[in-house]
């Protein structure tokens, strides 16, 4: 079997600072930066993404690979035109020629939650584009992110799609894995059309309500494996991405298997799960002098056994973020935490490429005047903390390319640039060139931080973290300091999806 292998990942929140364009799928930062061609497989293959699970179960099966392209850049504001097109004419002009050579099948590696500046819904748009060269007779399944935002024209042009089952995305090759087993389904039985159900769910899910370690999302995601095997059907739930302002954003129930009934009745199933716990999906959020209080206050209680971690979630740069705000920053400073703790209380990453360059200037042990981190205009339209303006002393610097070992990381390397770690008032604040989400003990080991021996460590995150970081805290806390994305779905200025979705759970 020829399978034709492409990706694109983009979580688009309508609502942050800055676009996605050509230069920030080139680079990555926190994501494998573009390829094609061979180095897809080569450099992804054994990844833990779900291509690499893919790679994986297709070679198992002896299947040959015609790779094309896999684009991946941070979450942030709208995928550009100019982006968007040079991605797709690349992806179909390796599938012409590949179909001129004769493939059997499509695997595609796909977020979910893309939104361009010309086409709200972009992983329809491109699928559209894709089927318009193939038809709809060539098998095409997909990969999706827990947090898509699943639409008509996905579900249409897709021969079967599933997601991850988890939050933060430790299944991801799995997934890739699971999406092999579905493609090799309809290989076998050329032409059978898979019985295919859907329902959305009427209310929006925030970030923080989607962690699969916490409920109801455990218990849900625990039903979702129960039913699938009592009915004998792949079932997905894709939570969605509540910041991207278009019709079709939001949580949808899907399922696939060989006959109608057995799909509808799994559907059914858990949708009426979903919805029938819709009161627990809500979610109180800390102010950030109350979190930092509190941790302070459990690390002490804690002596020793593991960090308190407080998530600046508002502020993730793997929800469109841009990791610079300054809220809890300022309210470690106000609580002398670095004097409670000297040295064994950090924050990162801080995207501050100003502040990076000027400690690797300055070198090891120089002590310098800096404004750290910046003010940017929220989701409501006001604007954040202002910058810290501190004496800081460089206590390491660092190049910024590291390779990554954590449960979602695994066979990857950051490019973060020149980074820094910075003693400010007896806080280590970690600075980096390149915008990344703190859910590696590698990206704070790199700047020699042990993140086990810490007392607090403030991380620019909102779920993802909890992989590598809940097996060693003493508690987690999240903080709703002043940033780019939204913690409750509620507070954004909504112009595009019904009202009654709006209320959320």
């Amino acid at each position: 079997m020829n399978i034709f292998v492409a990706g694109f990942h983009h979580e688009t929140n309508t609502f942050a600072p800055l676009p996605a364009d050509w230069a920030a799928f080139e680079s990555g930062a926190g994501y494998p930066a573009y390829r094609r061609g061979a180095a897809v497989l080569d450099q992804l293959g054994g990844s833990s993404l779900a291509v690499g699970g893919f790679v994986a179960a297709a070679r198992e099966r002896g299947w040959a690979l015609r790779p094309s392209v896999w684009a991946g850049a941070m979450p942030s504001n709208k995928v550009t035109t100019a982006a968007f097109e040079r991605i797709c004419s690349e992806i179909l002009a390796d599938l012409e020629a590949a179909l001129a050579a004769g493939i059997d099948g499509i695997y595609l590696d796909l977020h979910g939650a893309a939104v361009a500046e010309h086409h709200d819904d972009a992983e329809g748009e491109l699928l559209a584009r894709i089927r318009h060269l193939t038809g709809h007779a060539l098998p095409l399944v997909a990969s999706l992110d827990l947090h898509a935002n699943v639409t008509e024209a996905m579900l249409g042009a897709c021969t079967a799609m599933t997601a991850f089952r988890t939050y933060p995305h430790v299944d991801m090759r799995q997934t890739g894995a699971r999406a092999a087993a579905l493609l090799a389904d309809r290989l076998k039985r050329p032409g059978a059309v898979a019985a295919r159900y859907h329902r959305r769910i009427p209310f929006l899910l925030g970030l923080n309500a989607q962690c699969t370690l916490a409920e109801p999302a455990a218990t849900v995601m625990r039903r979702l494996g129960e039913i699938e095997a009592k009915k004998g059907v792949e079932l997905s739930f894709a939570m969605g991405f509540a910041a991207a302002d278009f019709l079709e954003c939001g949580p949808v129930v899907f399922g696939y298997g060989d006959a109608q009934a057995p799909v509808q009745q799994a559907v059914d199933a858990l949708y009426a799960e979903v919805v029938g716990r819709r009161a627990e999906w809500r979610l109180d959020l800390m102010s950030p002098d109350a979190a930092v209080n509190e941790a302070l206050g459990l690390a002490r209680a804690a002596q020793g056994f593991g960090p308190v971690v407080i998530a600046d979630t508002q502020d993730n740069p793997g929800a469109g973020g841009d990791a610079n705000t300054t809220g809890l920053l300022h309210a470690l400073l106000r609580a002398d935490a670095g004097g409670v703790f000297p040295a064994r209380v950090a924050l990162g990453l801080l995207w501050d490429p100003a502040a990076a360059a000027a400690a690797n200037a300055a070198g090891l042990g120089a002590e310098l005047a800096l404004d750290l981190g910046r003010s940017v205009i929220t989701f409501d339209g006001s604007a954040s903390d202002a910058p810290v303006h501190a004496r800081a002393r460089v206590m390491a610097l660092h190049d910024g390319a590291l390779p990554l070992h954590g449960p979602m990381t695994a066979g990857l390397t950051a490019q973060l640039g020149p980074c820094a770690r910075l003693d400010v008032a007896g806080i280590q604040v970690l600075v980096s060139s390149a915008k990344a989400q703190m859910l590696d003990l590698d990206l704070y080991r790199f700047l020699g931080i042990e993140p086990a021996d810490m007392a607090v460590l403030v991380n620019k995150s909102s779920v993802h973290f909890r992989a590598a970081f809940a097996p060693l805290a003493a508690a987690i806390l999240v903080a709703k300091a002043p940033g780019p994305m939204a913690a409750d779905p509620r507070d954004l200025p909504w112009q595009k999806i019904a009202a009654s979705t709006l209320r959320g759970p």
